[in-house]
């Protein structure tokens, strides 16, 4: 059987096309109950996000209603006006999340290290399975919706912030993702199913239009209410 992350990654457009850009930029339209629930939700309602292909750096603005900006790196967040001042700082970020549960409220900065991980590791999978120190398995399939999906079993060392340190991609008759699942350690670990939709071509690069997230149930089938969140991207543009 070939293997399922070189299967992946051709079906997107292949390593060397991805490694030739250095960064991407979206259009990002965020919806679901996850945004009131932290006390912010028109923050990153509209807005427009950059992500670093070859380092963890991402950056989101506005921040509504100002026009601020956010620079995120997994050790250190800021939130900076359009001059470059810094109106909001966020040392070792992870650490402030814990004992935080789903319905915690976040601060700006908060809400710039969770858009900011999220969005880099969903707009560099499956790449990111690449990356140094990151393990994928390939385990059973699974079937959903009368499809087969092949599925990773993927561990993520330390140095890369995401949502859980092990997490599970699915793959449909094609290679290309469709279902990805984690727990969300900085709310209570919760399980949640993101699914991918509507994949468009960016420069020979295949990307997700739509994704939504939903809770997990403890037998891996989605719930389908309530929505956690809505992702809508458009406007890509890699350079």
């Amino acid at each position: 059987m070939t293997n399922l992350v070189d299967t992946a990654i051709e079906a997107h457009g292949g390593m060397e096309r991805f490694s030739r850009f250095s960064s991407l930029t979206a259009r990002l339209h965020q919806g679901g109950i996850l945004w009131s629930l932290k006390g912010k939700p028109t923050v990153l309602e509209n807005c427009q996000v950059k992500v670093d292909l070859k380092q963890e750096r991402v950056s989101h603005w506005p921040f509504s209603p100002m026009q601020n900006r956010s620079a995120f790196t997994p050790d250190r967040v800021t939130i900076e006006t359009p001059s470059g001042d810094v109106v909001e700082e966020l040392l070792h970020p992870r650490q402030s999340f814990d004992g935080y549960e789903m319905e915690t409220h976040w601060s700006n900065s908060q809400v710039a290290y969770f858009a900011g991980y999220t969005m880099w590791t969903y707009l560099t999978s499956p790449f990111i399975l690449k990356q140094p120190g990151v393990v994928s398995e390939e385990i059973e399939n699974w079937h959903e919706s009368g499809e087969t999906w092949r599925r990773l079993r993927v561990t993520f060392p330390a140095s890369i912030a995401t949502h859980s340190a092990v997490q599970t991609f699915y793959f449909n008759a094609d290679g290309i993702l469709v279902r990805h699942d984690y727990e969300v350690d900085i709310q209570g670990k919760n399980a949640a199913a993101r699914y991918l939709l509507e994949p468009v071509k960016a420069q020979g690069i295949t990307l997700p239009s739509k994704m939504r997230i939903y809770p997990r149930n403890p037998d891996n089938t989605p719930m389908r209410e309530p929505l956690i969140v809505s992702v809508d991207l458009s406007d890509f543009h890699f350079e």
